[in-house]
Parts: C-alpha cells; sequence; structure tokens
C-alpha cells in the first residue's frame, strides 16, 4: 500500500517521502539536508534511492549531501551535468527506458520546463499500484492508464497570477516564464479531463506558488471534477 509524506513542497524547497510498505524513496531533495534528516527522523540509511527531476535548487539542493551519505540518487544525465554531479552513486537515466528500484519499476519520461533535461516520473508496484509524479512542467506531452495515486503539480492559477502582476508582486517576464515552465490549474483540470481516472484513490498538488494559488480552491475544484480525495502537499 502506497505512503507519501510530504517534507516540503513550495517555491521554497520539495522533497517527499514515498513507500509502497517495502521500499522507501524520495522524490526531491530541495530542502537542507538536515531537514530531511529530520523529516526522516534520522532514519537515512532505510532508503533506497532519490528521483532527482531536475537541477533547479528547489528540487536538487541536498543532493551532493545524500551522494556523501550514500543515497543513490537518479536523474537524467542533463541533470546531472546541470548539478556538477558525478560518481557511482549517480544514477543516469534515460526518458522512456524503464529501470527498478527494488520493489519499484520506474519510467522516466520528458516534462516541459526551463531546465537542461527535466524529468518526470510513472512508478509501479508489484501490487500493481501505479504512482504519476510529474511537477515543473507547462503541460503533459503524455496520458496514463491505470493510475491509483497521482502527485503533480497546482503552481498557480491564471486570474491570481494576473493580479500579482497588477499588484507589482510579479513582474511581466516573470509571469512568461511561471506560464511557460509551470502547471497552472486550467492545465490541471484538462489533464484530468484527458486521463483515465477509474482506478485512482489519492491526488496530491503540489507546489503551489505562495501567491498565485488558492489552496482550499484548488481542492475543492478538483474534488468537485474528479470525485476523488485530493490533499494539498
Amino acid at each position: 500500500m502506497i505512503e507519501i509524506k510530504p517534507l516540503a513542497s513550495s517555491s521554497r524547497g520539495n522533497c517527499y517521502y514515498l513507500t509502497d510498505g517495502f521500499t522507501p524513496l524520495l522524490l526531491e531533495c530541495g530542502i537542507r539536508f538536515k531537514d530531511i534528516q529530520q523529516g526522516l527522523n534520522f532514519r537515512l540509511s532505510e532508503i533506497a534511492g532519490c528521483l532527482v527531476s531536475h537541477e533547479h535548487q528547489d528540487h536538487a539542493k541536498a543532493v551532493k549531501d545524500l551522494l556523501k551519505t550514500g543515497v543513490d540518487c537518479y536523474m537524467s544525465r542533463g541533470t546531472a551535468e546541470a548539478l556538477g554531479v558525478s560518481g557511482h552513486r549517480v544514477k543516469v537515466i534515460e526518458h522512456g527506458k524503464k529501470f527498478q528500484i527494488d520493489t519499484w519499476v520506474i519510467l522516466p519520461f520528458d516534462a516541459v520546463h526551463d531546465a537542461a533535461d527535466p524529468t518526470g516520473f510513472l512508478l509501479a508496484n508489484r501490487d500493481g499500484e501505479k504512482l504519476l509524479f510529474l511537477t515543473d512542467t507547462a503541460y503533459s506531452r503524455y496520458r496514463f492508464r491505470g493510475l491509483t495515486h497521482i502527485m503533480i503539480e497546482a503552481n498557480y492559477d491564471e486570474d491570481l497570477l494576473q493580479e500579482s502582476v497588477d499588484n507589482g508582486l510579479v513582474s511581466v517576464e516573470v509571469k512568461k516564464r511561471i506560464r511557460r515552465s509551470h502547471f497552472g490549474l486550467g492545465h490541471l483540470k484538462d489533464f484530468f479531463r484527458a486521463n483515465d481516472l477509474s482506478r485512482v484513490q489519492e491526488i496530491w498538488l503540489l507546489h503551489l506558488s505562495d501567491n498565485n494559488s488558492d489552496a482550499e480552491r484548488f481542492k475543492r475544484e478538483i474534488q468537485e471534477l474528479t470525485g476523488k480525495m485530493v490533499f494539498i502537499a
């Protein structure tokens, strides 16, 4: 049975604990190493690996510390090069090519973000559960069948983003960058309409912007649209 525990989820840092009851993983490591240790009750040695979607610090801040501690970190070649990391603990993955970490079979795929080689992940365990992890992407090129758990970015709402521009909190250039590289509420609704949700048990909304989102409204609207349990990370 899949268990998800967010350690952090925002523009300041992202890190999530995931287990199927057999193999614990980290998804992202974009917070201080000591905060990861505390979030895991100092049981870091139990972590079988860390998946890193891209090189931005709010997703990869602690990667060098994890490598030094002996945690295998899985990322695309472009991400590894952008982070300047190498060695036997750096596991370079290829989009479209499955790999395995103990009881998880993982399919990495390309995301759409202003990063060197960003990645989304589809994880399947031996109980037949499937988890989609997709963050920091402007849209999804793919559709998915048989998902049981979804962890997906809900960064901004178009109207709230425009309000931030009007109030001088966000520049026009930053607005353009956000729209080019992040999943907004409108995209999210389109994604759910286009995908098979028949087996979905949980939806986790990730990486909400401090100024350009509304957690309660996002949760309510996605629950109404999908009929599923929705959590805010």
